[in-house]
């Protein structure tokens, strides 16, 4: 956002690059810049928030834990973990917030939850304050707090949380407030737990904190060695690793689009949209991303997922798979706006939910078929279940795949005839003959072969502009789209084919902005929704991957350096980048660094 704009907005908003990410594979936690955790839902991702000061400065709740001085600040991973630091400087001292959240081991256990917040000063002497003021139900539930020597209990009609603390607590009846001096060495905790149902109140002393701190380092390290990554752009790679990680809630292998709802893509505009659920084409791609660098526990936790949540219904009105599903597999998330909130700087309406549940979106069919050549090729070969129910939906793309849809961008102006979807109904059938002539798999090749060769030359024939001479947006419109990016990386056309470099060149002169790419123009191709959009990141990052599969590899790494430089402080990219370089829409993103992953990759090869 502009300087003006932000200030318009008030400026009890911080950025939303100003932020951080923690968790423990079961929900996360933003934490600005500031000290404050702005963004927190208990005990999952798509809980109601307990602290959502991000969409609501005054009715969010947050936990406030800062210097009572003037300090400047730093944030910081502790190397290969999620562990965040947020670094205060004043004039008499300096000192750190460790936020996390424990994670021991490889456990499914749903109700184990928990959030560490150790203050330590390491220079000086400073003073600090704290203040938690949980706001259950999005603002919407009262609670009663209870305050006792060493802890507080925050409990409403759906969830209790409890406080521990090493340093006094204050209440004002509905909050509670600590003020507390440390010199150089000392420490304070504060830890918040679920708490009922069954889940005891659990104490946080020095020591136990100092193991789960231990142990939580540990886990994250322990994890990451497992990448097979040693190229160029190591860290980045790494960090995008970690936070795709942070994003798989653990009790049933689901990925998370996002782990936030309605930050805008616009500031002051409407495109505010809830990304806490597993969209099957991002959830796809990430397993794609994470095979790539060797981590295949991802990709056997989401065939689990598949397996145990989502059931074909070859019968239902957008075929035999929705294109998301909640974490635990439900497959209705009714769409409703909160108009308490305000939203993010005034960015209203705040939503829950998605509406696009029920949207046509033929391309999924594609992603997932292809992730699940890739784990059969790479991983493990899939079982004859697994075959069966795959033929089930090569069949239906069969039957189906000449159907107008909203695409892949989920446009609400009525359905099309979209190339990408096209292209990804293509990579769906080519992958499955794939599979089964590689494996000597059941299937009706012959029939496959002439839907797959029949969707080939529609594309060719009605996907070609011969006056933007490129590939486009939808069948028979001179209209760009980035999406057409994904046709050489799908192997649907050679990298160097003359129309392909023609069409790189197209998009390059029409949706390319110093690196950065827009989706497409809404202006040229109404999509049915109000306000205007920055540059889709995952765009940028396969622009680079495209420009490096061409040939064009200085160019390709310019671009990536280039995206490089717009992640925010800590390595980390929202949906979108805004017309200033600032990060807009839901933070952070799974596909946006999944593409930078596959970006990096592919660079690293072509450079050599």
């Amino acid at each position: 956002m502009t300087a003006e704009e932000f200030g318009r907005a008030g400026s009890r908003y911080l950025p939303i690059g100003e932020h951080g990410l923690i968790g423990d594979l079961r929900t996360v936690a933003l934490v600005g810049t500031d000290g404050t955790i702005d963004w927190y839902c208990c005990p999952r991702f798509d809980a109601p928030s307990v602290f959502g000061a991000i969409l609501d400065a005054e009715r969010g709740g947050a936990f406030e834990l800062a210097p009572e001085v003037p300090a400047g600040t730093k944030q910081f991973y502790f190397p290969d973990t999620n562990v965040l630091i947020t670094r205060f400087s004043a004039a008499d001292g300096v000192g750190e917030v460790q936020d996390f959240m424990p994670i021991v081991d490889d456990s499914r256990e749903i109700d184990r939850h928990r959030l560490i917040r150790r203050v330590v000063c390491v220079r000086g002497t400073l003073p600090f304050r704290a203040r938690v003021a949980p706001r259950f139900d999005y603002g919407r539930r009262p609670h009663t707090l209870r305050v006792h020597e060493g802890h507080a209990e925050f409990e409403a009609s759906s969830l209790a949380l409890t406080l521990t603390s090493t340093v006094p607590l204050e209440s004002d009846g509905r909050d509670v407030r600590a003020r507390f001096k440390l010199s150089e060495g000392e420490v304070a905790v504060f830890a918040l737990d679920r708490t009922g149902n069954g889940v005891e109140m659990r104490s946080c002393a020095f020591e136990e904190a100092e193991e789960q701190f231990t142990a939580t380092v540990r886990y994250w390290r322990h994890w990451l060695a497992a990448s097979r990554y040693r190229g160029r752009w190591r860290e980045v790679v790494h960090r995008s690793a970690l936070t795709l990680k942070l994003l798989t809630y653990a009790p049933s292998g689901g990925i998370v689009a996002a782990p936030t709802t309605s930050l805008p893509e616009q500031i002051g505009g409407g495109r505010n949209w809830d990304y806490r659920y597993v969209w099957i084409r991002d959830a796809a791609f990430c397993v794609y991303a994470l095979l790539r660098l060797g981590f295949t526990e991802e990709a056997d936790a989401f065939m689990t997922f598949l397996s145990q949540h989502v059931t074909l219904d070859d019968g239902g009105p957008s075929g035999p798979l929705q294109i998301m599903y909640g974490i635990d597999g439900r497959n209705d998330l009714p769409e409703y706006e909160l108009p308490h909130l305000e939203g993010y700087a005034g960015s209203a309406p705040v939503r829950v939910g998605n509406a696009a549940v029920g949207q046509l979106q033929l391309d999924v069919y594609g992603a997932l078929i292809d992730s699940i050549y890739l784990y059969d090729k790479w991983c493990r070969p899939i079982s004859s279940d697994r075959w069966d129910e795959l033929c089930i939906l090569v069949e239906w793309v069969c039957q189906n795949w000449d159907r107008p849809d909203e695409g892949i961008w989920e446009t609400r102006g009525g359905r099309r005839d979209f190339v990408y979807s096209r292209l990804m109904c293509w990579v769906a059938i080519e992958r499955a003959i794939r599979m089964a002539t590689r494996r000597g798999l059941p299937g009706d090749l012959n029939r496959w072969r002439d839907a797959r060769d029949a969707i080939y030359r529609q594309i060719m024939r009605r996907g070609w502009s011969r006056t933007l001479n490129a590939f486009v947006q939808q069948f028979d419109a001179d209209i760009l789209d980035a999406s057409v990016l994904m046709m050489p990386m799908a192997k649907f056309v050679a990298p160097t084919d003359p129309k392909w470099l023609s069409t790189l060149d197209a998009l390059g002169n029409g949706l390319v902005s110093d690196s950065l790419v827009y989706r497409y123009d809404p202006m040229v191709s109404p999509d049915g929704l109000q306000g205007a959009e920055g540059t889709f990141s995952i765009c940028s990052f396969w622009y680079v991957e495209a420009l490096a599969r061409a040939g064009r590899v200085d160019e390709a790494r310019l671009a990536f350096e280039k995206m490089l430089t717009y992640a925010n402080h800590l390595g980390l990219y929202a949906e979108e980048i805004g017309r200033t370089g600032e990060q807009l829409g839901n933070f952070p993103q799974a596909f946006t660094h999944l593409a930078l992953i596959s970006a990096a990759f592919n660079l690293d090869q072509a450079l050599g």
